[in-house]
This record gives structure tokens, C-alpha cells and sequence, in this order.
């Protein structure tokens, strides 16, 4: 699935076809979305501030838009049992939603990032991490109290980060162009991960989390072997910067998307055993501008 400039939401199948016809919001640019751990509903954030609950099958909006925001979306995730809804917006805040009424839980937090572009619950649910237009991460637990500030990135803007599934480590990418490797419990640094030429964009792990992958304004996705720290195989090169990647629940695909209006779908396998051929690219399809949280594969 992907959001757009264009006031859009699409669905793909892997081959490139278009799911039915896309759903319109109000017509402003959808920043962020986020698909709930069940598949049923989707969450979208917009240019305006505001965010929408979707009906997956539908494809249709349930209830009014949530308002609180006075600043563009910029990132979204569910907590893990579906319960609460983390939404980061260039106003600075992040803000807890209860999905079932739409209502805010508690007041806004303060982040001190100045604009936040990444928030990510832990897979355990019980803390969250943020990134933004400072050089610092940010841990909360999840009644929203600050409990770490990670530090040592080499300029502002963190603007990616996951989770291990255990929930011990925390990856993060920016713009200095690299990607780190943090204890979650104590702000340790472990690993600083070295080769993209610009800002990296967005980050995730494999299922098996043998492999960490990522994108970059410098055009490329690159795929890190996490037991050597090396990459695997040449870049996956692309003609623009980019801005947003997911990974197959089956660990089989990468989809990329960025300035270039058009979704690429990747084979990682040929990569993942080395043989040093570029991955074939399995389908090109063509979209208006998607934002770098505004990606999923579902």
C-alpha cells in the first residue's frame, strides 16, 4: 500500500496491479500510514495535521478525521495488542490515540525534537522510540514519561529507526548517512553501519533479523549482513532519491518508492546468497510522489 502527494491511498498487487480504485482523503497530501496488527484497519495521517481511520475492505473512512496536530503527520504506528495508536508531527508532538473512539490519550508529548519523523512502539508494547530534527533518540515508556536519550549520531535529523523483537536494540538511520545499532536500555552504541553517500531515509529487519535493510537520498537500497557488519552484494540502485522501503512478511521482496513517482518490487534472495548479480527488479509501478512513511506491505 502507498500514500501520496496526491490526496491517495493505493493498493498493489505484488505484480504491479492496482486493488481496486484508490481512496481518496480531502484532497491533501497523505504524509504517513500504518496498517493495524490484524489487517483490518488502516491509519493515515495528513499534510493538514489531521488523521483518518480506514476500513481496510471498504476502503472507505471510518468516522470524522481525528484532529489535534497543527502540523503535517509525519509518522504512525499501532501498539502491538491494537489498542493505542502513536501518531509524530512536525509540530514537535507525538500523541496517543484510542482507535476505537478517536479520542487523544492524555496530553500531547513534548518531544524536543522540533519535528518528529519517526516514533516506533517496541514489540513488547511497553515503551516507544522517537526520532527527529535533532541528533537525538528518544525512549518512552508507554504512559509517555521520557526514560533514555540515545546520542551520538553526527548531525540533526534521526529520521528511521526499528526494533529488534526482543526488544534489547534499537536501529536507527540519518542524516549523517549512517545506520547505529543502540542498547535500548542504556544508550549504548554497538554498531555504526557505513556506505550510503547521503541521508538514510528509512530502515527494517529481515524476519530471520540476520539482515538489516535500507534506503537512502543517495539512490540506493543496501542490504547488511548484521553478523559481519558488511553490506551483501552491490547497492540496489535506482534513478532517484529515496524516500520509503517495506519487506515482505515471507522476507522474499523489498518494495522501494521515492522522488521518481514509482514503486519498485525487488527479489532479495539473489543478494541474500551472494552470488553478486543485481536483484531482478519483479515490477515498476508508477504513483505520484509517495512521502517516506507513507509505505507498507501488508
Amino acid at each position: 500500500m502507498s500514500a501520496s502527494a496526491d490526496g491517495s491511498i493505493r493498493q498493489w498487487k505484488r505484480s504491479g496491479e492496482p486493488v481496486g480504485e484508490p481512496w481518496r482523503s480531502n484532497g491533501r497530501g497523505v504524509t504517513s500510514l500504518a496498517v493495524s496488527p490484524d489487517d483490518t484497519m488502516i491509519i493515515s495521517g495528513s499534510v493538514c495535521g489531521r488523521l483518518r481511520l480506514w476500513n481496510m475492505k471498504e476502503g472507505s473512512v471510518v468516522g470524522d478525521p481525528w484532529k489535534g496536530h497543527n502540523d503535517a503527520v509525519r509518522c504512525l504506528d499501532w501498539s502491538t495488542n491494537a489498542q493505542e495508536i502513536l501518531s509524530g508531527s512536525g509540530d514537535g508532538t507525538i500523541r496517543r490515540w484510542n482507535p476505537e473512539t478517536g479520542c487523544q490519550i492524555g496530553p500531547p508529548i513534548e518531544t524536543g525534537h522540533g519535528y518528529v519523523y519517526v516514533v516506533k512502539y517496541s514489540p513488547q508494547g511497553d515503551r516507544f522510540a522517537s526520532g527527529g530534527n535533532d541528533d537525538i533518540v528518544r525512549v518512552w515508556s508507554r504512559d509517555s514519561k521520557l526514560l533514555i536519550e540515545i546520542k551520538g549520531h553526527e548531525c540533526p535529523d534521526v529520521t528511521s529507526l526499528c526494533w529488534s523483537k526482543d526488544g534489547a536494540h534499537i536501529f536507527t538511520g540519518a542524516r549523517d548517512n549512517t545506520i547505529r545499532k543502540w542498547q535500548s536500555i542504556d544508550a549504548k552504541e554497538l554498531t555504526v553501519l557505513c556506505g550510503h553517500t547521503s541521508t538514510v531515509t528509512s530502515i527494517c529487519l529481515s524476519q530471520d533479523e540476520r539482515h538489516l535493510i535500507s534506503a537512502s537520498m543517495d539512490y540506493s537500497v543496501r542490504i547488511w549482513n548484521l553478523k559481519t557488519n558488511l553490506q551483501v552484494g552491490e547497492p540496489l540502485s535506482h534513478d532517484d532519491e529515496l524516500l520509503a522501503l517495506a519487506i515482505s512478511s515471507d522476507g522474499q521482496y523489498i518494495a522501494t518508492a521515492g522522488l521518481d513517482k514509482k514503486i519498485y518490487i525487488w527479489y532479495i534472495g539473489v543478494a541474500l546468497k551472494q552470488c553478486g548479480d543485481q536483484l531482478a527488479v519483479r515490477a515498476c509501478i508508477g504513483v505520484a510522489r509517495v512521502f517516506s512513511n507513507g509505505f507498507v506491505w501488508w
